[in-house]
């Protein structure tokens, strides 16, 4: 089944993208989600003269996103967390305190648009943040032990 994305669906496309589903996944999940619409010729045409209107304004856009993507680069983040023996954290370091990091920084990004594996002990670890579809950074960052 092809389906015409109307918003970024994780793992399988961003929004305005032609993708083939599975019919059970389209029918009973993207379509009445409102995540997708079928992609019908007629459907297809208004795509195409939608995405060439848009291309222009895209440009923009993508430039704006490497400006921030340069600024996000020149930044060095620590995160101050609780530690038990060792280097163990209390909890864990996830997307959400890098995302607090990032506004105490000057830079509003959604905790959605960051990607982060699980730390769990003191040390330097990289975040990935997709500023667009074609912009992304890899963010290094270092927790850090809290003082008590």
């Amino acid at each position: 089944m092809e389906l015409i994305l109307k918003q970024d669906v994780e793992n399988l496309g961003f929004k305005d993208d032609v993708v083939t589903v599975k019919n059970g996944y389209g029918r009973n999940f993207l379509i009445p989600q409102g995540k997708a619409i079928l992609a019908t010729i007629s459907a297809k045409k208004v795509l195409a003269e939608n995405l060439k209107q848009r291309a222009f304004k895209e440009k923009k856009i993508v430039d704006d996103a490497n400006k921030v993507a340069e600024a996000l680069r020149t930044l060095e983040i620590k995160i101050t967390s609780k530690v038990g023996a060792g280097d163990k954290l209390f909890g864990s370091v996830n997307n959400i305190d890098v995302a607090a990091a990032l506004e105490k920084a000057g830079h509003n990004i959604e905790k959605k648009f960051i990607t982060v594996t699980t730390v769990k002990r003191l040390g330097k670890y990289s975040a990935v943040v997709r500023l667009h579809r074609d912009v992304t950074v890899d963010l290094p960052f270092e927790v850090i032990a809290e003082a008590n």
